[in-house]
């Protein structure tokens, strides 16, 4: 099992509540309390990731090879 960090944005909502969404993965989620929104979105981001690992064992065919990239650091808005 790999641990890996992810972005996550907590805002409030108009009619209670939070929502947070995952900056790297098209994920979101909610919750009453901040805890739950973040206990919600841990979840579904590691839900993601399962279906997404799942589909792609069963495409590559080829050899994996690790690419390390330098990208720009982009300051949230």
């Amino acid at each position: 099992m790999v641990v890996r960090k992810f972005t996550v944005v907590l805002e409030p909502a108009e009619e209670g509540g939070f929502i947070v969404k995952c900056l790297e993965l098209p994920v979101a989620s909610q919750g009453e309390t901040r805890e739950e929104a973040l206990k919600n979105i841990r979840e579904a981001i590691e839900g993601y990731l399962e279906v997404k690992a799942e589909l792609l064992s069963c495409k590559v065919r080829g050899e994996r090879v690790e690419v390390v990239v330098e990208a720009p650091h982009t300051p949230m808005a």
